[in-house]
This record gives C-alpha cells, structure tokens and sequence, in this order.
C-alpha cells in the first residue's frame, strides 16, 4: 500500500491520527495533516483505509500494491 496525502485539501479534523497514529500526524501550528510512513506496514492497512474512508476532505489516497 501507497499512501498520499493533499494536504491543501485537508480540514485539520485529525480522524486520521485518531485512527492510525503510526501512519498520520497533525502540525502543531494549524493541525494539517502529516503523513509519517507512505507505505505502511500491512497490520496498519485496514486502520489506513479506514482514515482515508472518513477523512471529511478526502484528502488521502491509497494505492494497493
């Protein structure tokens, strides 16, 4: 897996750190997203999908390799 963030599209909700703290964290001046690790480990896979399903901005994209 492959992961992507916009991080112009993102809205600083943080569900995805929420989520998966391994693989996403957030700015400390404005809350935007940072990606930590573009291509996870596999038993971080289902916790990364389901970040990019609720991310409110559609702001992450996976690729399954």
């Amino acid at each position: 897996m492959r992961v992507e963030v916009d991080v112009p599209k993102c809205v600083a909700s943080g569900q995805c750190v929420l989520i998966a703290p391994e693989v996403f964290d957030q700015r400390d001046d404005d809350g935007m997203v940072v990606l930590l690790d573009e291509s996870p480990a596999p038993e971080y896979a289902d916790r990364v999908r389901e970040s990019a399903l609720v991310c409110p901005a559609a702001a992450i994209t996976l690729t399954e390799s």
